[in-house]
């Protein structure tokens, strides 16, 4: 599982894209053309990503042994935008976006 800090950037950096799309698709619908297109083809998407922001930071708090509270933290920057790009740099900067030798899986158990 040494690959989970690299899988927990790119997620959350495309959680934050996906953000900037649905809002430019909200944008769109509301102020230029009044059409739903954007925000049905970004809706989704992010709806994916949202979640699997929230499974990989659960996974990667574990295998690096985060406290509740930095993991807690990790978890509420999922809502607000672009606040996963944020917290990836913060804990990047604290050496947190590590995994320990020992398997994810089998501390999940």
């Amino acid at each position: 599982m040494r690959r989970l800090p690299a899988l927990f950037v790119a997620v959350a950096i495309a959680e934050a894209g996906s953000w900037a799309a649905l809002l430019i698709g909200m944008f769109f619908k509301y102020v230029v053309v009044r059409n739903e297109l954007g925000v049905q083809l970004a809706g989704p998407v992010h709806g994916a990503l949202f979640m699997a922001y929230l499974a990989v930071t659960v996974l990667q708090a574990r295998a690096a042994g985060w406290r509740w509270r930095v993991t807690l933290v990790a978890l509420a920057c999922s809502i607000p935008p672009f606040a996963t790009l944020a917290f990836e740099r913060w804990a990047r900067s604290r050496g947190l976006l590590t995994a320990t030798d020992c398997d994810v899986l089998e501390r999940l158990s």
